[in-house]
């Protein structure tokens, strides 16, 4: 079973790494910034389209067995560096967002 499972895994990785991936969550998320401010953690639902090199920081752990914990936390920095921070367009002092109370979360390739 394993050897037929794991070459779909790859597969998917290789596709989403062409296309990027979409992450789609409903969660209370919040932030730390450099100047010791930080915004009350909320509740918010995003859908965001990540470049194609978070799929494979997401595949690859995933794949290599990371826990449920490691994978959320490679979703909050991709969230953080593509939405919060907008390819560093804004944000450029963020240093962490948190990313928890998880209700839904999503992949799609």
């Amino acid at each position: 079973m394993k050897r037929r499972w794991q070459p779909q895994i790859r597969a998917k990785a290789r596709a989403a790494s062409t296309g990027g991936i979409v992450i789609d969550t409903r969660a209370r998320l919040g932030y730390t910034a450099l100047i010791e401010s930080t915004d009350e953690d909320r509740i918010r639902h995003l859908t965001v389209a990540l470049p194609p090199v978070y799929a494979a920081r997401l595949f690859e752990p995933q794949e290599a067995g990371a826990s449920d914990a490691r994978l959320q936390e490679i979703a909050a920095e991709a969230l953080r560096e593509v939405y919060f921070q907008d390819g560093g367009r804004r944000a450029g002092q963020l240093e962490e967002v948190r990313f928890t109370d998880i209700e839904h979360l999503e992949f799609d390739l």
